[in-house]
């Protein structure tokens, strides 16, 4: 069963006769600033070399954007493989790691491609599920337990989680790490940019059983380019490239993934802002009575109810929000930041529904 995933429904929005250009998409977790302003330009200046670019395969092997990564991160080029979103690595990691009969453990609610992942794969999904009674908080003891009873051959760990937000510190990921020796342990860090005193699970890459997946999607605003890189030993790159398709990162993308490499501080800025932006929602959401859940990244949990309900409802107003029944919680949407004065129309519109239904149960 494919997975559901949050952002714009081109065809529901047609048949509500609603313009794509006139939503403002609160449902998917990317920077809503928008790509740096000099990859814009590079891709602008590329008028010359573009024919190039179409004609052309794109570097198979994206070496350019690798060692800018490299000088980025810190490791060696080869424990580096370049995606097309992180998306397909989380694909290629249980392709070249899982198969018939083998038990691969995930913490639910998360991410849904895992789970789809591993079915294309033909492995079985052991779970662990979190409580909203606990904010939806790991309990890695619990998790410990689970790996030595099933002895899972693989384990995906989204840090922070996504929808819940919630983020496992240093010393409570390296316990899990130790207690899984014999599992190969996926960290998707996809949102680790938007994280609240986060740490870097980089230099644990040594260990033969890690991989780390990261999206320059959502830190960027790629996600019409689709761009996400892994992290490992040689040997779990080497598995991974193995069954990588190839030129599956294209020309464009990896030239928007380099000029965008060089504009940290653009990315500095957006997370103060997002931070921002986050805090006033979490203020003016509590105020009316819609208090949102712990969360240590960007985005966040709210109760509202029937979550489809309130999703359409903000949906005629011509803003979306995620409705958290596929993670298989109908009674929470998931908010991400956008700009300041659209934050501030989002609250407006919650105003209305919640005046609106108060006026019908009158």
């Amino acid at each position: 069963m494919p997975s559901y995933h949050g952002g714009i429904d081109y065809a529901e929005l047609e048949r509500l006769d609603i313009s794509p250009e006139e939503v403002l998409d609160f449902s998917a977790n990317l920077n809503p600033f928008g790509p740096p302003p000099k990859v814009i330009e590079a891709l602008n200046e590329c008028h010359c070399e573009l024919s190039e670019a179409i004609s052309h395969y794109p570097d198979s092997e994206a070496r350019q954007l690798r060692q800018r990564l490299s000088e980025k991160l810190g490791v060696k080029e080869e424990n580096i493989i370049v995606g097309n979103g992180s998306t397909e690595l989380i694909r290629l990691s249980t392709l070249a790691y899982f198969g018939r009969g083998d038990r691969v453990l995930i913490i639910e609610p998360t991410f849904g491609e895992y789970k789809v992942a591993c079915q294309i794969a033909g492995a079985s999904v052991k779970k662990q599920q979190l409580s909203a009674e606990n904010a939806f908080q790991l309990n890695i003891d619990e998790t410990i337990n689970l790996i030595r009873r099933h002895r899972p051959k693989g384990i995906f760990i989204a840090n922070p989680n996504n929808p819940t937000g919630r983020y496992l510190f240093q010393a409570e990921f390296e316990k899990l790490l130790n207690a899984s020796q014999d599992s190969l342990v996926v960290l998707d860090e996809a949102y680790i940019s938007f994280a609240e005193n986060s740490w870097s699970s980089l230099d644990m890459v040594k260990a033969s059983n890690l991989l780390i997946l990261r999206s320059m999607t959502k830190d960027y605003a790629l996600a019409g380019l689709r761009l996400g890189y892994g992290v490992a030993n040689e040997e779990i790159i080497a598995a991974l490239r193995r069954i990588c398709p190839p030129w599956n990162v294209n020309a464009l993308a990896q030239k928007a993934g380099i000029v965008a490499l060089e504009n940290e501080e653009y990315l500095r800025h957006c997370q103060a802002k997002i931070k921002e932006a986050k805090q006033y929602l979490v203020t003016e959401l509590s105020c009316l009575g819609l208090t949102p859940l712990p969360s240590e990244a960007s985005f966040f949990l709210v109760k509202v109810g029937d979550a489809k309900a309130f999703r359409f409802e903000l949906l005629k107003r011509k803003m979306l929000v995620r409705d958290c029944t596929s993670f298989g919680l109908p009674e929470y949407v998931r908010i991400a930041p956008r700009t300041p004065p659209e934050c501030q129309k989002l609250v407006a519109a919650i105003k209305e529904i919640i005046k609106d239904r108060r006026r019908i149960n009158s």
